[in-house]
């Protein structure tokens, strides 16, 4: 089978692929192709344009089942992006279920730890009802209808009398075996829905978007404990599964990957300063050595030649330098960085910085902390002829945008948190 794959930068390649090829062993694929570094972040996005919804596929998804409920006249696409929230609830599930859109059950204790919400969620016996107001698109109509929603292991339901959770008031809305949940990549446009947080089931065999089942949550922190919650009700253990193992084939390998030579386990740090090379064994020394080598490669690059040949000075060249970073983003609009880091996962310390819009001498960084994105504006500042950048009204100040990203990847500062993840334009 051939399957083609797109990046953000629209490139794409074409893959010749096994027919139960899983989505994780293409990104597997794409990884060592490409020479990208594996953090277990990257994942296989659909894309329906038609629609304008999209999901991050599950790793153990197989794409031609995928790819068969595909209609052949929409143009829809596979993505190869990082996905930095795929398995962020495993790590801190306290902040995905507030305690205001779950109950447990009665025997259960008022104090729930971590680990307990886990096991409860991947339990086959007890599982945690989410409950909270949706506003869902009446079937053949064009209006929204504000209800209260309840999350149980037997499906999703409404209440047709206010909060009451009586059985005889709820009414069943969808179960997820024979559907896939996506989330609504265009807000308010195509649907005319009530507000940005946008989601909606879609039967495998669907007949068009008469079939979807459309609803919108009233913020993001709303939005995202309902899809988790449905996630992890759908696919249990195998998410879990999927999340402790990082890279491990149907048969401990991946047909479509070469076993690597080397144990990164094995690798040391060496001393190479002196006639003869040594291992560093005190990992005190190994640490200052690695600072000492990014420092001195750090002064090395600091000079340039100009256009005669003759080095000049990087500060001099302070207004352009960071335009080869990854995490620069060239002229972009707010929504545009506002949906480039919902794409890689609300979770702490996404960013980019970007121009700004409203004032073209200054830059923007655009952060997500908290299950929102915040926009802190990076001002340029010239002192005794010399230009510097500042995000806190000069108290700390860099001489180019380079500077001042990692000064903030290290310290937290005035942020709301480190800078952790950038969001990268990738080329394929």
């Amino acid at each position: 089978q051939v399957i083609k794959v797109y990046s953000e930068d629209e490139t794409s390649r074409a893959l010749e692929v096994p027919s139960d090829v899983t989505a994780r062993d293409v990104c597997q694929l794409l990884i060592l192709k490409n020479h990208y570094i594996d953090d277990h972040s990257w994942t296989l996005f659909e894309q329906l344009p038609h629609t304008g919804l999209g999901r991050a596929l599950e790793d153990h998804e197989l794409l031609m089942e995928v790819q068969s409920n595909w209609v052949m006249e929409e143009e829809n696409k596979l993505y190869f992006r990082k996905n930095y929230a795929k398995y962020e609830f495993f790590r801190n599930p306290l902040r995905f279920f507030p305690d205001h859109m779950i109950s447990f059950p009665s025997e259960t204790n008022a104090a729930v730890s971590h680990s307990t919400i886990l096991q409860m969620f991947l339990s086959s016996s007890t599982y945690p009802e989410i409950h909270g107001y949706l506003h869902a698109k009446e079937q053949g109509k064009k209006s929204w209808k504000k209800l209260y929603f309840l999350l149980r292991r037997s499906g999703l339901y409404f209440s047709t009398k206010g909060t009451s959770k009586e059985p005889r008031h709820l009414q069943f809305f969808c179960e997820f075996s024979n559907s896939d949940m996506y989330m609504s990549l265009t807000g308010k446009k195509i649907a005319g829905a009530p507000t940005n947080y946008g989601f909606c089931f879609k039967p495998n065999k669907s007949g068009g978007t008469r079939d979807l089942k459309q609803l919108c949550a009233d913020d993001e922190q709303s939005r995202t404990c309902w899809m988790t919650a449905i996630r992890l009700l759908k696919y249990g253990m195998q998410l879990y599964q999927n999340y402790m193992q990082p890279y491990q084939g149907r048969s401990g390998c991946s047909p479509l990957t070469p076993m690597r030579s080397i144990s990164e386990n094995s690798l040391v740090a060496m001393d190479f300063s002196g006639h003869r090379s040594r291992i560093i064994e005190n990992p005190t020394e190994a640490l200052s050595v690695a600072v000492e080598e990014g420092l001195a490669w750090r002064r090395k690059g600091c000079l340039r030649l100009n256009s005669h040949g003759s080095p000049v000075a990087l500060s001099n060249m302070g207004m352009s330098i960071h335009r080869s970073q990854s995490w620069f983003h060239h002229k972009i609009s707010r929504e545009e960085a506002q949906r480039l880091i919902l794409q890689h996962g609300l979770v702490d310390g996404v960013f980019l910085v970007r121009d700004s819009q409203s004032n073209p001498k200054t830059f923007v960084l655009s952060l997500s902390h908290g299950l929102k994105i915040k926009h802190f504006q990076i001002v340029p500042l010239e002192d005794d002829g010399k230009l510097f950048y500042t995000l806190d009204d000069g108290h700390t100040r860099f001489t180019d945008l380079i500077q001042l990203v990692e000064f903030y990847q290290l310290n937290k500062g005035v942020l709301p948190c480190k800078l952790k993840h950038y969001c990268a334009r990738i080329a394929l």
